[in-house]
């Protein structure tokens, strides 16, 4: 995999959660004075938001696969943690619960985000968010993480009706903002994201912060960076030459 995979590429589309921000240490941090005010020392905080995390996912896979009636995100989220705290023997309220999901709107990128973003920019390329996310949601988080004014376009899978990665939402987010499918690199920090978007016939950019494996050779990704900034540079060199 190298600049080649990915050279004439118009446009970049993220995933939002995860991708651009940092859910997993942004929720830690606003779950733990909540768990200390509970009383709760079993488990560090960063775990609890793991079960939270895996349990959302997990019930968005079902829905997708369900393909019937989209559920929205927040409702999802709503169930997940009342899940996540009753395994955890912490008695909570349905406000309680409420306020722990609206925490997903104010979630910090990571540190290279939004410069690396502000070169693709300046690349002359066109950026798109595609998120499980709400829009309302959406309308509140993307201008928290301080991304708000380098978007093109902020879409939610709810246009399509149905989460991430059933083929229908890369699908419809491409024909929204009236591009080709290989014109298109999908980037995601998630396997699961990258697979559906080169499933769907998009290019595909695997941010493997995590250091794991991709796991899938049948959808392999177009090409791994570590971190954003070097997705940029590395989309810098793809570009085509001018005279």
């Amino acid at each position: 995999m190298s600049a080649d995979d990915i050279r004439d590429v118009k446009a970049v589309m993220f995933d939002f959660y995860g991708t651009v921000v940092d859910m997993q240490g942004s929720l830690t941090k606003a779950i733990t004075p909540y768990l200390e005010k509970k009383g709760y020392t079993e488990n560090p905080a960063g775990r609890v938001v793991t079960w939270w995390r895996r349990t959302h996912f997990e019930n968005s896979m079902i829905d997708a696969l369900l393909h019937r009636d989209h559920t929205p995100y927040k409702q999802i989220g709503f169930e997940a943690v009342d899940y996540t705290l009753e395994r955890a023997g912490i008695e909570h309220t349905d406000d309680e619960v409420r306020a722990l999901v609206q925490e997903i709107t104010r979630l910090d990128p990571f540190p290279e985000v939004v410069e690396a973003l502000r070169s693709m920019k300046d690349q002359g390329l066109k950026l798109y968010i595609l998120s499980n996310g709400d829009p309302d949601m959406l309308a509140a988080g993307v201008p928290f993480s301080g991304t708000g004014d380098l978007w093109d376009r902020v879409m939610s899978v709810s246009e399509a009706d149905s989460f991430k990665p059933h083929r229908d939402t890369y699908q419809t987010a491409v024909s929204l903002v009236g591009l080709g499918r290989q014109d298109v690199l999908f980037v995601a920090n998630h396997a699961f994201d990258c697979i559906g978007a080169k499933a769907a016939g998009l290019r595909s950019a695997f941010i493997d912060r995590r250091k794991r494996p991709f796991g899938n050779s049948r959808y392999e990704a177009d090409v791994t960076v570590s971190h954003m900034g070097e997705l940029a540079d590395l989309l810098a060199r793809s570009a085509p030459a001018t005279e």
